[in-house]
């Protein structure tokens, strides 16, 4: 069988994207040998660069990007990929950038697959979240964000494969953060103020310098918002409940400082929740959905150290997935926090995208 070359347009060469790009290189001979697929990074970018192949080029990537590496625009990959007759491209998104989403639909229109661990184009209006579904279909091409919810463990391929063999799923919920997870399971275990925590989870790298959006919940708030319209939900974002974990005089445009201005206030809020449990239970920072009540809830709960939510370690995750079928007994999906975030994450994007080379492979095999 002859060798699939795929075309893979690599737009963010951070921790993420750099971890990726090295994946493949470790491991470029055996997807030749035993997968038959030949991956390839014509094209490069940062938010603002991009390296573009040129013939006779043979140094490492790194040194190329930062010798040859010139402004592009969205419209200019695009003509590069034509007018190179670039064919089996994937357009590999690992920014978080809000701008670059826009972009998705004329790259899907003119021949791009898509793999994203950007959760923007997932949570923004759901107008804009089934015209890309509906470009997607008519192009017949493939758009895969597994590293959407959880890098380690296809929770969605799970859940989506449930939901299509038409199994009923009546409730998810868990601790979608792993950053939340570790800050959690300490304060549950141990006698220090929630704040101090926090600062050791900062210097960790589990938490961002800025950690509004988890704190305030949105990023569990996001990863919810995915998986309910995964279930065919038209859900908004304004349409999840979300209870933060900071008090209205915590909030604001500089809320890390003030956050360590006022620690006192937060430990105590929190010290109070947690010696005011019930015995043996612990605290844990969810997102569940309920189908039939059509909630979405991001919230403090106390929970048994005997469930699978009490029983989490370290910066452990889980998924409780409630179906008609198997009534209140959940089935469980535990997160992987024993590798590094950046590698994982980067296997996990290298998974969608050797996916969606077997589907191409699929296709031309039947157009043959």
């Amino acid at each position: 069988m002859s060798v699939l070359r795929i075309n893979v347009i690599l737009f963010g060469i951070g921790n993420i994207g750099s971890a990726l790009i090295n994946q493949v290189l470790e491991s470029q001979q055996f997807f030749r040998e035993k997968r038959n697929i030949d991956l390839r990074f014509p094209i490069i970018t940062n938010s603002t660069l991009a390296f573009f192949e040129k013939e006779g080029v043979k140094n490492a990537w790194e040194a190329n990007f930062d010798q040859l590496a010139i402004p592009f625009t969205i419209e200019g990959i695009i003509e590069f990929a034509q007018n190179k007759g670039l064919e089996n491209v994937i357009a590999v998104d690992a920014t978080a950038s809000s701008e670059l989403v826009k972009h998705y639909i004329p790259l899907i229109q003119n021949g791009f697959n898509i793999v994203a661990v950007n959760q923007n184009a997932n949570v923004l209006h759901i107008d804009f979240y089934k015209e890309i579904r509906r470009n997607l279909k008519k192009f017949d091409k493939t758009f895969l964000y597994e590293t959407n919810i959880e890098a380690g463990i296809p929770v969605l391929k799970l859940i989506s494969d449930l939901y299509y063999s038409g199994e009923k799923i009546t409730k998810i919920r868990g601790v979608f953060s792993d950053s939340l997870s570790y800050v959690f399971n300490r304060f549950s275990s141990e006698d220090v103020p929630f704040s101090k925590i926090l600062n050791d989870a900062e210097k960790r790298g589990l938490l961002k310098k800025d950690f509004r959006d988890e704190l305030s919940g949105v990023e569990v708030a996001k990863k919810l918002l995915v998986l309910a319209r995964e279930l065919g939900k038209n859900t908004e974002f304004l349409d999840i409940k979300i209870s933060s974990l900071f008090y209205d005089d915590l909030e604001g445009t500089n809320l890390k400082s003030k956050f360590y201005f006022d620690a006192d206030i937060l430990d105590k809020y929190l010290e109070i929740a947690k010696i005011t449990q019930v015995k043996n239970e612990v605290l844990r920072y969810v997102g569940e959905i309920s189908i039939a009540d059509e909630k979405l809830e991001v919230k403090l709960i106390s929970e048994p150290i005997t469930s699978a939510i009490g029983q989490l370690k370290g910066s452990e995750t889980v998924f409780e997935i409630y179906t008609e079928s198997h009534g209140n007994v959940p089935i469980i999906v535990h997160g992987d926090s024993s590798r590094k975030k950046t590698t994982t994450i980067a296997r996990g994007i290298l998974t969608d995208i050797l996916k969606v080379a077997e589907k191409i492979k699929i296709k031309e095999t039947v157009w043959l």
